[in-house]
Parts: C-alpha cells; structure tokens; sequence
C-alpha cells in the first residue's frame, strides 16, 4: 500500500504536519519507551495535527479519512516508535464513537479538535439502568494512552431492575460508557515486554453516573453520521488499526536492519554481513512478505471501501477477508521483527538497539484481540461456509 499513491487534500495538512514530527518521536523513543506512557507534550503535538481526527465525522469537524489513509497514516507514525503509533491509534480509533452518538453529544465530547479519547471495548464493566442515566462500575485493562485524555470509555453489561439484559441473540447486552477522564482512576499495571511507552495501564470507576446519550453500542446501534466510513465494518476499522502499527514497526525493523548488515561484520572476517548469501536471501524474503502482506491488506481493504461507497453494506464475506487481511499482516510483521533481530545477532540483545525495542513491540501487537489468533479461526468458518456468530466481525 503505497502512502503517496492514497493522499487527499484533506489530509495534506496532517501528513506535513507529522512529517516534522517524525524526528523527534524517533529521537524520544527510548524516553518514551522507559517513561511507560506517551509523554504529555508529544500527544499534545499530535492533536494539534490533528492524528486524533481522522476516524471522527466530518459533520462535528473530524477528517473522516478513507481507510486506506487512515492506516498510512498510522503506519508513518508507527515507523517512528509503535508506543506512540499505538497510542495515535487508540485515540483515533475510539473517535468513531462519535459517529454513533446523538449529535449534540458527539460535539460536546468530540467538538473540540485537539481533544483526545481513549478506553477499552470489552465489557468489563457493570451498568444499572436508572432510567435517564446508567450508574457505572468497572475496571478495564489496556487503557491505552488514557493518561493524555479528556474523556474515556469502557464497555459494561446492562442491568435493569437487577437482570442482565440481552441482545435479540440471547447475548448479554452491552455498552460503551463514556465519562470525562477526571472521573476514572488510572491503576499503573503496565509493566511489559513490549509497547511499553503505549501507558496502557488499567481504567476503574466506581458507581459513576453515565447519562444514557453519553453510552454506544457499536453492536446495535446504527450511526448517526453519514458516510461511508461509518459503513465499513467498525471492528474491521479497528483491526485496521492494529495492523497497521504492526507494519509501520515492521517496516522500520527491515530498514534498520538493511543498515545493520551493510556496515556491521562478524569477529575476523573482512567482509559485512550483506556480503553473506543467507543475508542476501533473508532480506528478500522480507520484502517480499512485507510487501505481499500489505498488498492483501490493500485489496481486503478496496473491496471493502468499494462496497460501502456503492451499496451502503459489506458482505460477511468482505468482512471476514478485511478481519483476516488484518491478522495475517500483524503476523507478518511479528515474523519480520523477529528475523531482523536474528540476523542482527548480539548487537540487538542491547535494550539501547532499536531491533530490541521492535522485536518486542511487535509480538505485544500479536495480542490483541483484533488480531490475536482467534480471528482466523473466524474468517475459516466464513471462508468454509459455516454457520458463525458474525456480531464481532
């Protein structure tokens, strides 16, 4: 996916804009990465670009890129340092509440451009329906970037007079409460192998009240805002998101180490590491499963934006490829990290050498549950005509 083959006027500004950033989050990527958390003033020059808009709808003033940008922009950041690519995706990402919300809503919490939102989708949470307002409890792991918002969220279970509601399914019924920071705690839990600096720490609240126009369901809901972003299938952007930290890293990893190898060379020999033919062969390998990764990645995502523009609605076949698209480009990544770190040999045992820092950035990425292992086993009961539980994909 090629970046300058998908730039807009729209987002021409931003791309100038985090180009000059660039150096610096390289630059800072050891501090960022032994602080735990994304410092201060750099989310603050983030939003002042405005990363943190290019998923909210255009209607309150957002970008609403195409995907395709979306993921450029976030794999350019991610180059730099996956910590503060992950957490420019988190905040990004979690603005597509705003295309779910009463409009009125969306703008108080999402109207101010340099605003920044973060939370955790899953329902770790407990809501008590009380009428016009739910009173919230709960606490959510990865709490991505939480230290630099205004306004978090948190999935929870809905209770009504002491039941659990459900879905038509059957399925317990859930929503997405979202509240101003200053009511939640943040429990300093991140200690972790990689993405380190992303402060992805715990969010609790205790018997907080969440007026009911401040709550989404991304499951039942229907957006508010036009558009065909808001078409495309919602946990598909989110994975897009995921993947493409993980192939911003990945391509940095292969840069550094095409560097490496044609400058370092073992004890006694006189030659660089380029000169070997295992090298020479592990190196085209790795362009070349980056590249196919991300020409999968490409084509899921096309269709996907394809059919959105033109039938407002995707298939569960195009949904399934975008999710599995998604998983084999993080995996892929994870893959390229690790034999860059390999060919490296020594040199990239050292917390110092940036191979360290991605090898182990990526296989965190490799987590996550949109893109975790369990998402191919989703997209092979689509792709194998099996009856599937779909409300996820």
């Amino acid at each position: 996916m090629s970046a300058a083959a998908h730039i807009s006027e729209t987002s021409l500004p931003l791309r100038q804009a985090i180009e000059t950033l660039l150096p610096e989050i390289a630059e800072r990527a050891a501090e960022i990465e032994d602080a735990r958390h994304l410092p201060a003033d750099i989310a603050a020059k983030l939003a002042t670009a405005g990363v943190f808009n290019i998923v909210k709808p255009a209607d309150i003033g957002g970008l609403e890129l195409p995907p395709r940008e979306i993921v450029d922009i976030l794999k350019t950041i991610a180059a730099a340092d996956a910590s503060t690519g992950w957490c420019a995706m988190i905040g990004a990402t979690t603005a597509l509440n705003a295309a779910y919300l009463p409009r009125d809503t969306a703008r108080e919490i999402y109207g101010d451009p340099e605003t920044i939102t973060g939370g955790v989708f899953a329902p770790m949470g407990k809501a008590e329906d009380r009428g016009d307002h739910y009173l919230v409890s709960g606490r959510w792991q990865w709490g991505s970037g939480s230290a630099n918002c205004g306004w978090l969220c948190g999935g929870a279970m809905v209770f009504e007079d002491g039941e659990l509601k459900r879905f038509d399914n059957g399925a317990p019924y859930h929503r997405m409460m979202i509240f101003p920071a200053d009511q939640a705690e943040l429990i300093d839990t991140w200690h972790v192998t990689g993405l380190k600096g992303t402060g992805s720490g715990d969010i609790a609240v205790r018997e907080i009240e969440v007026p009911k126009e401040r709550s989404v369901s991304l499951i039942a809901d229907r957006p508010q805002a036009d558009g065909a972003l808001f078409v495309f299938p919602v946990f598909g952007l989110l994975s897009m998101g995921v993947c493409a930290v993980a192939l911003g890293n990945a391509e940095a990893a292969l840069e550094d180490i095409k560097t490496l190898v044609t400058t370092k060379k073992s004890a006694g020999a006189s030659k660089t590491l380029a000169e070997r033919t295992t090298v020479q062969a592990a190196v085209a390998r790795m362009t070349a499963d980056l590249g196919a990764a991300n020409a999968y990645l490409g084509e899921a995502i096309d269709e996907c934006w394809a059919a959105a523009q033109s039938e407002n609605t995707l298939s569960i076949e195009l949904r399934a490829k975008l999710r599995n698209a998604c998983t084999h480009a993080t995996e892929t990544s994870a893959d390229i990290a690790k034999r860059a770190y390999e060919i490296a040999g020594g040199t990239a045992v050292y917390a110092s050498h940036p191979l360290q820092r991605r090898f182990r950035d990526a296989h965190v990425a490799t987590q996550h549950i949109a893109t975790a292992w369990p998402t191919r086993e989703l997209a092979g009961r689509i792709i194998l005509g099996l009856e599937t539980d779909t409300a996820m994909l």
